[in-house]
């Protein structure tokens, strides 16, 4: 009777619910699927020392290629897989961004040699893989426009910081000098491949004038300024303050959450790729206190690594097609091997012109590749940019970079470390880099309470014979005990030679500075040296503002090559 009664909208709208219903349950019983498979492949893998990313992207191909040749059961996409894989995307990308950008150290670095390392690495490497990419000298037949081809050079030029940082942190070398070069150098790299290939995948792909390039890079800075100042300035006393009036249970996972999707949803507004919006947010939060960031970031690791991560991965298994093999031998071999080719050889030049110690173990180092192209990779295949084939046959190249890459790298580095040339020490490494170091070291842990500091009647020439000693630029000047302020040497160039010896130091000083307290934790203190562009940072009683001393960035490297030899 109830079928009687049914209009024929009425019976459209109830076939369409059930077989919305039907797609839910598959899309249910497929993630379910995804998800398992691929935490039990990554039990069997670890086991074997092999990445967790070939674990999940071999669970989707087996649950997807395999059992399709099979006959028996295979998983497909949805429109409900896919929204879940995309927030995968989204996710995947803010954590790079939280974990391997630090901006104010990038911007530290523009003027150093390892920025110029960098630049030139990144030039060189991208030139070489766009002989591959386009038809300039030889074509390969992957028929991309130029935005395309050079979005996927960039690709196939980059380097995966993970890589490189989990083999040098297993080597013993990423806290010493060796590695401290190739990790600075890689991660300044990452960023601008990762912002060339950000550029190139969006909407305005295909607006290459120069006037199309200047409005990208304002959309760019300002998408940038507009991320740090809600991640820094506004979602911390916010998150306070609602936890103080509502006391709700997670408050600052939900917002941070909800903060990400809004910012990938104005990234996609102003015709930016949502997952460079990602990236930029999650840099910009890598600023926030310590204290802030434990309270929020663990949770947030915990369901993306849980669950959204490993089924990103694992749809990349999915799309995975057995059809690379109808590629010609030579498209293959020119995609596999020029482009790592050019890695080299970028990296090689850039290390040897900006005079870094151990040139060949820097070139080796930004060979390692993998993780992040496979994320890239797929971003492209599902925006159209290259098709099926050539996606499978590079997840295939990328597979074989995570398994073969490291150990090259391993003795590369191991084979430079032994140079009896390598200095002791670096002070040149920009001061965020080396917050990845510092985790639960507070300033207190390093404080020399016991450290004689100039009052502000001595002279500058005084100053400068008695109290300078090397790679130090910032000193604090204190009066019986209480802080006067900090003067840098910087300030005497604009002080007459002849007046050095009648000139106090209380004429230069620089009376208001940032203060660091005790309980804090060095990471925080670090990150306000970097912002404000000072080698020192008086430390001060809570409450009292009594002067304790003072933490210089010449401790925190000390204390960083202190426990690499200890670990070792």
């Amino acid at each position: 009777m109830l079928v009687e009664g049914l209009s024929l909208h009425g019976l459209t709208e109830l076939f369409s619910f059930t077989g919305h219903t039907v797609e839910l349950r598959e899309a249910l019983l497929a993630l379910g699927a995804l998800i398992i498979t691929a935490k039990l492949f990554e039990g069997v893998f670890r086991r074997l020392r092999l990445n967790a990313i070939v674990a999940y992207a071999a669970a989707g191909i087996f649950l997807g290629p395999v059992m399709h040749l099979t006959g028996i059961w295979w998983i497909q996409s949805s429109l409900h897989v896919e929204l879940i894989l995309t927030l995968g995307v989204f996710l995947f990308f803010f954590l790079i961004g939280l974990d391997e950008v630090d901006m104010s150290s990038f911007m530290a670095s523009l003027r150093g040699h390892y920025f110029l390392a960098a630049v030139i690495s990144v030039v060189v490497s991208l030139g070489i893989s766009l002989l591959v990419t386009t038809d300039f000298l030889f074509d390969f037949g992957l028929a991309l426009d130029f935005t395309e081809s050079l979005a996927l050079a960039g690709v196939l030029s980059m380097t995966s910081l993970g890589i490189v940082a989990k083999v040098l942190a297993d080597d013993g070398h990423l806290k010493k000098p060796i590695g401290l070069q190739i990790f600075t150098v890689v991660i300044i790299a990452e960023l601008i491949t990762l912002l060339i290939i950000g550029f190139n995948i969006g909407e305005h792909a295909h607006d290459v004038t120069p006037v199309g390039i200047l409005i990208l890079l304002g959309k760019v800075v300002g998408f940038a300024v507009v991320s740090w100042v809600l991640s820094s300035r506004v979602l911390p006393p916010l998150v306070a303050l609602l936890q103080r009036i509502i006391q709700v249970p997670q408050l600052s996972l939900g917002l941070l959450i909800g903060a990400l999707f809004l910012i990938v949803y104005g990234a996609e507004v102003i015709g930016l790729h949502g997952s460079l919006g990602a990236l930029l947010f999650g840099a910009s939060l890598s600023g926030l206190p310590y204290q802030v960031r434990r309270e929020i970031i663990p949770g947030l690791r915990s369901v993306a690594e849980g669950l959204f991560v490993p089924l990103f991965f694992a749809s990349a298994g999915l799309s995975f097609s057995f059809t690379f093999v109808t590629l010609p031998l030579l498209t293959m071999a020119g995609l596999a091997l020029i482009p790592l080719f050019g890695n080299f050889a970028g990296a090689f030049i850039g290390a040897y012109v900006s005079r870094l110690t151990v040139p060949y173990a820097v070139a080796t180092g930004l060979m390692g590749k993998g993780v992040a192209e496979i994320a890239l990779l797929l971003v492209m295949w599902d925006a159209g940019i290259i098709d099926e084939v050539v996606f499978s046959f590079l997840v295939l190249v990328m597979f074989c970079y995570i398994l073969f890459m490291p150990p090259v790298i391993s003795f590369a580095v191991n084979r430079g470390s032994r140079r009896t040339d390598l200095p002791d020490q670096l002070d040149d490494i920009p001061l965020g880099i080396a917050r990845f170091a510092l985790e639960d070291i507070t300033v207190d842990d390093i404080l020399d309470r016991t450290h004689r500091y100039p009052n502000p009647s001595v002279t500058v020439r005084d100053f400068t014979e008695r109290w300078t000693i090397p790679h130090q630029h910032d000193y604090v000047v204190a009066d019986q005990g209480a802080l006067v302020g900090i003067v840098s040497l910087e300030m005497f160039r604009y002080l007459p030679k002849e007046a050095w010896g009648k000139t106090p130091l209380s004429d230069v000083v620089r009376r208001e500075t940032p203060l660091a307290w005790p309980d804090e934790h060095v990471e925080d203190v670090l990150h306000r040296m970097s912002e404000n562009s000072v080698s020192v940072i008086p430390v001060v009683e809570r409450g009292s503002d009594k002067f304790l001393g003072a933490v210089t960035s010449n401790d925190i490297i000390e204390l960083m090559t202190s426990e690499a030899m200890g670990e070792h």
